[in-house]
C-alpha cells in the first residue's frame, strides 16, 4: 500500500512538472508566431488536449441537446438510486445462516422454543424470518409447517426482488431514448438538406452529431445499469439458495424434536 501511494505521488509530481514546463514553453510563444491556419489548428489541438474528461463529457452532453440528454441522465440517476437501495438492502440481509441454525437447534433440543423464536426475531434477514415462521407452527403437523415455511419463503423472495422491475425498465428506456435522439437527429439533418437544397456534409453535420451522441450515451447508461443489475441478481440468487437450505435444515430440526 505504501509503495502504491509513493508511486502515485511520483506520477502526480511528474504530471504537474510536465504541465508547468508546457505552460512555460507556451508563455514564450508570441501571438504573431501563432498566426496562420496550421498554427491556429495546432493551438486548438493543444487547447482540446488540456480539457479534462469531465469537461469533455459536459461538452458532449450539451452538444447532444438538453432535451434528450437530460432524459438519459434522469434514467441513469433513477436507475442507480434503485440499484444502490437494492444493494444496501441485500447486503444487510446476508447473515451467517449456518451459525443461526446451529443456535436454533441447540435451543430446540433444550426445549427452549421461545428462546429460539427470540433469537430469530433479533436477527435480521429473510433466513431468520423463515425460521421464525417455522417455529411459530412447531406444534402443528410437519405438512402444515412445511407449507407455512415455503409460502413465507415466496413472500421473502418477492421482497428481495422488489425494485428489480424498475431497473429493467431503466435499462430498456436508456437506449430507447438514445435511439429516439438518433431518429430526431436524422430528421434534423434531412430538414437542413431540404432547406439548403444541397447534400454538403457540413450542412447535415449537426443533426448527425446529435444522433450519434444521444445513441452513445443511451447505450453507456444501459451498460452501467446492466452491470449493477447482474450483481443484484447474483446476490438475490445467493440469498434464495440460502433460504432454501435453511428451510430444509429447520424442517429436519423440528422433525427430530417431534420424533422424541
Amino acid at each position: 500500500m505504501k509503495k502504491f501511494l509513493f508511486i502515485l505521488v511520483v506520477l502526480l509530481l511528474t504530471i504537474a512538472a510536465g504541465e508547468s514546463m508546457a505552460q512555460d514553453s507556451l508563455a514564450n510563444i508570441s501571438v504573431e508566431e501563432m498566426v496562420g491556419e496550421e498554427d491556429m489548428a495546432a493551438l486548438q489541438e493543444m487547447a482540446d488536449g488540456d480539457m479534462s474528461f469531465h469537461q469533455q463529457l459536459k461538452t458532449k452532453f450539451v452538444e447532444g441537446t438538453a432535451g434528450f440528454m437530460s432524459l438519459v441522465a434522469i434514467a441513469l440517476v433513477l436507475g442507480m438510486a434503485v440499484c444502490i437501495e437494492r444493494i444496501i438492502y441485500l447486503t444487510l440481509s446476508e447473515i451467517n445462516a449456518k451459525k443461526l441454525l446451529e443456535d436454533i437447534e441447540k435451543k430446540v433440543e433444550a426445549d427452549d422454543v421461545e428462546g429460539a423464536k427470540t433469537l430469530c426475531r433479533n436477527t435480521r434477514g429473510p433466513v431468520a424470518s423463515i425460521c421464525y415462521q417455522g417455529l411459530m407452527h412447531i406444534k402443528d403437523s410437519m405438512d402444515t409447517i412445511e407449507r407455512s415455511v415455503m409460502s413465507y419463503g415466496s413472500v421473502q423472495t418477492a421482497k428481495l426482488e422488489k425494485g428489480c422491475s424498475w431497473i429493467r425498465l431503466f435499462i430498456a428506456i436508456a437506449p430507447s431514448l438514445g435511439f429516439l435522439g438518433t431518429v430526431v437527429g436524422m430528421v434534423m439533418a434531412f430538414d437542413q438538406i431540404q432547406e439548403a437544397g444541397d447534400t454538403n456534409a457540413t450542412i447535415v453535420a449537426s443533426g448527425m452529431k446529435v444522433a450519434l451522441i444521444t445513441t452513445i450515451f443511451g447505450i453507456i447508461v444501459a451498460l452501467i445499469l446492466q452491470l449493477f443489475y447482474n450483481f443484484i441478481l447474483s446476490k438475490i440468487e445467493h440469498l434464495t439458495s440460502q433460504m432454501e437450505e435453511s428451510a430444509i435444515s429447520l424442517l429436519d430440526i423440528i422433525s427430530k424434536q417431534k420424533s422424541k
